[in-house]
């Protein structure tokens, strides 16, 4: 009897270890978090979670810096605040498409998201994907309708979407700042936001069923700029496994900025330092205190005394970037690994050449990288009521997050399935550096592009299919 009774016991042990919670309760840093399920049955979603602590007051203008805790389950079904930036009105042509819902903005905005299909499984090492959003470094936000990560998550991508300081909140180099900091340089708080992100990324993305030594970073447009700014940072060793840029070009016949770090720093910090010093901000504790709707309309009202606009973005500081993109890769300095490279057909510009010569500088090296040019012109209402024509800028996002159902536009089955053949070629990249598809490298000998499209009968065409490659002369 006890022999059966030990059995039974055993049985239901293996039983009740076999019975985990679809949901549940993870630690992370800063505390206990649980999630909820998205529309995508066994998917779980977590919004909001902080990765570092808010960059306001003291911290304003400062490196990222720990998460502060938290007590209790943090139960994340609220998305965070988006980083300080202009509201969207019709004025912006891209407001109808992605932006006719602003969140609340906020300097408090280091949040990430999080979409999975193993949530507490640390065993399934799923890889990771972390996307970085667009928008000329002064706008857009982590969780815009078009990033709904469910579909990454369906095919067994842990998908993270995140915020970054943006704009003067974001990118503010200055001779004081520079002087307070361990490294005497300032800028790129953004770019050191997407680095914090990448580490909590490495440090607790096993509680969500990920892979912390797989993960991808992609980007497109200025999210774009920020994936070639993070795979030549010395910052970023280790991190980075694979990566997909997107209308954010390739490489230029010299490097945009050839000038040595120091140099190019200094002439930022003192085109800032006028603008503050004409405001009248002496010193530090006057510009953290003054208040967030003084800081940001600062460049507007400097602009309208003295005809002078000044925009900021990512600089070669010397410390999170110690060379251009351009010279890095022209140098073979950047991150030695698998890269997807593309451009809308009717994109800003034709980047085309400059994707041509990143190809060919990987080529040469010997190294993976896969060519694309989305070609497909969205569908518009008969009264053609859209701004936004042909394949723009931008309108690949929809179909690479399969979310077409946020969008008013009257996509049909056809762009349906067309969005299954891209973000299947996206989530391929992500799990094995190759987005499979009949889609082979970009080399010599073939210097072929896929190309996304439809015919003209409006059902697939036969590259979209990946059979055969499409060559763009």
């Amino acid at each position: 009897m006890r022999q059966l009774s030990l059995l039974a016991a055993a049985v239901l042990a293996v039983a009740l270890a076999g019975c985990k919670p679809a949901n549940p309760v993870l630690d992370i840093t800063g505390g206990k978090i649980q999630g909820v399920e998205s529309a995508a049955k066994g998917v779980y979603v977590y919004k909001g979670i902080p990765f570092a602590a808010p960059p306001v007051g003291e911290l304003r203008w400062q490196e990222p810096q720990p998460v502060v805790p938290w007590e209790g389950v943090k139960i994340a079904d609220t998305y965070g605040p988006g980083a300080v930036q202009a509201p969207h009105d019709s004025s912006n042509p891209w407001t109808s498409e992605f932006y006719w819902q602003d969140p609340e903005f906020s300097e408090d905005c280091l949040y990430l998201n999080v979409w999975t299909p193993a949530p507490g499984q640390p065993d399934k090492k799923l890889p990771v994907a972390m996307w970085i959003h667009g928008g000329a470094y002064t706008g857009g936000w982590g969780y815009e309708p078009e990033f709904d990560g469910k579909v990454w998550a369906e095919k067994g991508v842990v998908l993270v979407t995140i915020n970054y300081r943006l704009g003067i909140f974001g990118f503010l180099a200055h001779p004081l700042l520079s002087a307070e900091s361990p490294h005497h340089v300032s800028g790129n708080y953004g770019i050191l936001d997407q680095i914090a992100a990448l580490k909590w990324i490495h440090e607790n993305i096993a509680a969500f069923g990920g892979d912390p030594d797989d993960i991808t970073i992609l980007g497109q447009s200025a999210g774009a700029g920020s994936v070639k700014t993070l795979v030549s940072s010395p910052l970023t060793d280790g991190l980075i496994q694979k990566a997909i840029i997107q209308s954010g070009g390739g490489v230029n016949l010299m490097p945009a900025q050839a000038q040595p770090a120091g140099s190019q720093l200094t002439v930022i910090e003192n085109a800032c330092k006028a603008v503050f010093d004409w405001a009248g901000y002496d010193t530090l504790e006057q510009m953290r205190a003054a208040s967030t709707e003084e800081i940001f309309g600062l460049a507007d009202r400097y602009a309208a005394a003295t005809g002078v606009r000044f925009r900021i973005s990512p600089i070669v500081d010397g410390y999170v970037s110690t060379e251009s993109f351009d010279a890095a890769a022209m140098a073979g300095r950047i991150k030695d690994i698998p890269y997807m490279i593309g451009c809308t057909r009717d994109d800003m510009g034709n980047s085309e050449p400059a994707i041509r010569r990143f190809c060919e500088l990987r080529n040469a090296a010997g190294k993976p990288v896969f060519a694309y040019q989305f070609a497909h012109a969205l569908p518009d209402d008969e009264a053609g009521s859209h701004d936004m024509k042909g394949a723009f800028h931008s309108s690949e996002l929809w179909f690479m997050f399969k979310s077409l159902e946020h969008s008013d536009r009257p996509f049909t089955q056809a762009d349906w399935t067309l969005a299954e053949h891209v973000v299947g070629c996206w989530t391929n990249f992500a799990k094995t550096g190759d987005p499979g598809l009949g889609w082979n490298a970009y080399s010599a000998d073939a210097p072929d592009f896929m190309i996304f499209d439809l015919s003209a009968d409006g059902t697939e065409d036969a590259s979209a299919m990946g059979a055969p490659l499409a060559r763009i002369n």
